[in-house]
């Protein structure tokens, strides 16, 4: 057993995942207060939303006047959280207020779900909680179920706090008519910090707190740390979110309730399943803590649904799928290999049974012109040479991707994707050869640095996969906007993340088109 797991083992004895029990125990007898005496702006991660419907939102904020302290400084005892929502920024036309309570077993977080609200809508909110007042974010609902109206919307995800600036975000808040912005996981990085300028994966611009995350409060400090970036809380109080997570909330590369230390190739010392089901439950409730999620999402243990279905009027509907909770051990290890006998099985899975019937029930039911599926990891097949293939992608799985392809054919259908730190736009073949849809595979944030004009590698992958119409190496998000007779990809991206002050330039535009699927060229 190695030392991850014995340490994860040991916590378990202790009843640890501190933060948790003990703490909720001690909230539960205390007094709900308005104000308090302690020092320090409460709202130092910022404001959000998300998860817009045609009638309502979820508003977001979590108190930490320290942000890095344990418990963001706050203490047992929980805290009255008033909020406002307004139809001018100015806080004259106030149609909504109300309050929640913050408690120490959910980090002092709140998730202020609306309804009832006028359909396509733009919104202001705000909080106020211990004598503060919170910054101003700006929301909308999505529009009515019967309005065919142009829907924009931005991927973007995978963004390592040492590997640069946020400027991309920064970006993106400035961005106009923003339905939604689709996070598609790697919120944080679980890694232990690093000097500046230290040694390992990717460039270190400036240092994680702590070490490798393992307890709840662990994962609490990391979301926190990246909650204080300003280009990041600008992107939240700009635009609702709706979020996913993928691999990096809890481990690289996790599946199911293994962790990425197996017992295989790379890590032949496993980490036992029940060791590592406290760290994978420990980074869910994090994840849950610090995003505009709703309460349905919030996981009990090691169970969790997260995936979800949102309406945008005639045009959209968004399939948030959860490609890691459900899915089977990467076969043949989670590397770039050849395909082993395993990547055979005919029953494999990828978003399990259940998520796999309300997928193809969604598609089949839905009446809008769009169907997205908002996923997060490669869907295209991808050989890198001498039939090598990435196992923790779509490739490990071919009959569940051949299942998910085949409840694609004949609709009008985009796949949003992230993962790789690079943008793609790929056609989606069926197993007979037909193209049966268009994946759009958005860029990192910050993730492996400021990347290149030309990465050495694309072009030869690109001529052994001829259905990769396009790649870009620097990092960025995608612009989308879903028409009657279109649905458009604007690849926006920045020359450097390692300093500050980058332009947003766009790489290329694609498109897929109504009764035409595939990517075509603007």
């Amino acid at each position: 057993m190695d030392s991850m797991a014995r340490h994860l083992l040991s916590l378990s004895r202790r009843g640890a995942l501190r933060g948790g029990l003990g703490l909720a125990a001690l909230a539960a007898c205390a007094p709900a207060r308005r104000g308090s005496t302690q020092p320090g702006d409460p709202f130092t991660l910022g404001v959000a939303s998300g998860d817009p419907t045609p009638d309502g939102m979820v508003l977001w904020t979590r108190l930490a006047p320290e942000a890095l302290a344990e418990g963001g400084g706050m203490g047992a005892a929980p805290v009255e959280v008033a909020w406002e929502l307004a139809e001018d920024e100015g806080f004259r036309r106030v149609v909504r207020r109300g309050s929640e309570t913050a408690r120490a077993e959910d980090a002092h977080s709140v998730h202020v779900e609306l309804a009832g609200l006028p359909a396509g809508r733009m919104f202001f909110y705000r909080f106020t909680a211990m004598g503060a007042r919170s910054p101003v974010g700006r929301t909308r609902t999505a529009p009515a179920p019967d309005a065919a109206v142009p829907v924009r919307f931005l991927n973007a995800g995978c963004q390592n706090w040492e590997h640069g600036h946020f400027t991309a975000w920064r970006h993106a808040a400035a961005e106009e008519d923003i339905a939604f912005v689709f996070h598609y996981g790697d919120y944080i990085y679980e890694y232990a910090g690093r000097p500046i300028g230290g040694r390992g994966w990717g460039p270190v611009v400036r240092s994680h707190a702590g070490p490798e995350t393992v307890t709840l409060e662990q994962y609490r400090q990391r979301h926190a740390q990246y909650r204080t970036d300003p280009d990041l809380q600008a992107a939240h109080a700009a635009h609702p979110f709706v979020v996913t997570y993928d691999d990096h909330e809890v481990e690289n590369n996790w599946v199911s309730v293994i962790s990425q230390r197996d017992g295989g190739r790379r890590f032949p010392v496993a980490t036992p399943p029940e060791a590592f089901a406290l760290r994978l439950a420990a980074g869910l409730k994090a994840w849950w803590e610090h995003n505009p999620v709703r309460r349905a999402a919030l996981p009990r243990g090691t169970e969790i649904t997260a995936f979800r279905r949102l309406r945008f009027g005639r045009l959209l509907d968004l399939h948030v799928l959860d490609t890691r909770r459900f899915r089977d051990d990467q076969p043949c290890g989670d590397g770039v290999v050849a395909p082993c006998e395993a990547t055979a099985n005919p029953a494999a899975q990828v978003l399990g049974p259940a998520q796999e019937a309300w997928l193809r029930d969604g598609l089949r039911a839905s009446e809008a012109r769009w169907q997205v599926l908002a996923q997060q990891i490669f869907l295209a097949p991808r050989d890198f040479g001498n039939d090598a293939r990435n196992m923790d992608s779509w490739d490990g799985y071919p009959a569940a991707r051949a299942r998910l392809l085949d409840a694609l054919r004949g609709r009008d259908a985009a796949v949003l994707t992230g993962d790789v730190h690079r943008a793609w736009a790929n056609d989606l073949l069926d197993a007979g050869g037909r193209v049966v849809g268009a994946e759009f595979v958005g860029t990192s944030i910050t993730s492996e640095g400021d990347g290149s004009e030309a990465q050495p590698t694309a072009a030869a992958t690109m001529e052994r996969n001829p259905w990769l119409r396009f790649h870009s190496n620097r990092r960025g998000y995608t612009l989308h906007e879903a028409r009657p007779d279109r649905l458009e990809a604007h690849f926006r991206a920045v020359d450097h993340v390692q300093g500050t002050g980058a332009p947003l330039v766009t790489k290329g535009r694609f498109a897929t088109l109504a009764g035409r699927p595939g990517v075509v060229a603007l």
